[in-house]
């Protein structure tokens, strides 16, 4: 159930004042989106083709990668003092 929308007698349809400005959270966000999309549709036509990664884009990858294993390790060895913190209280 969709609310209908409101009718006004003097609203003739026209826009005041365009809010969609330079400088707002959603300026361009769908050339944003469409831009990456492009890429990622570039890279995985790269990937079928069979080319190699260029350096920058190796390294790149390697970083996200090692930054996701230390994520991962950050959480578990978090977990791990927490788990001894709440020991050593109950120790206490």
């Amino acid at each position: 159930m969709a609310r209908e929308k409101k009718q006004y007698e003097d609203d003739d349809g026209r826009t005041i004042a365009d809010m969609n400005v330079e400088g707002m959270p959603w300026y361009d966000a769908d050339r944003k989106r469409k831009q990456r999309a492009e890429a990622r549709a570039e890279l995985q036509e790269k990937i079928n083709r069979g080319e190699a990664l260029t350096r920058r884009e190796t390294m790149r990858y390697t970083f996200y990668a090692v930054l996701a294993g230390l994520t991962v390790v950050g959480v578990i060895g978090g977990g791990v003092v927490l788990f001894i913190f709440i020991l050593w209280l109950f120790w206490k």
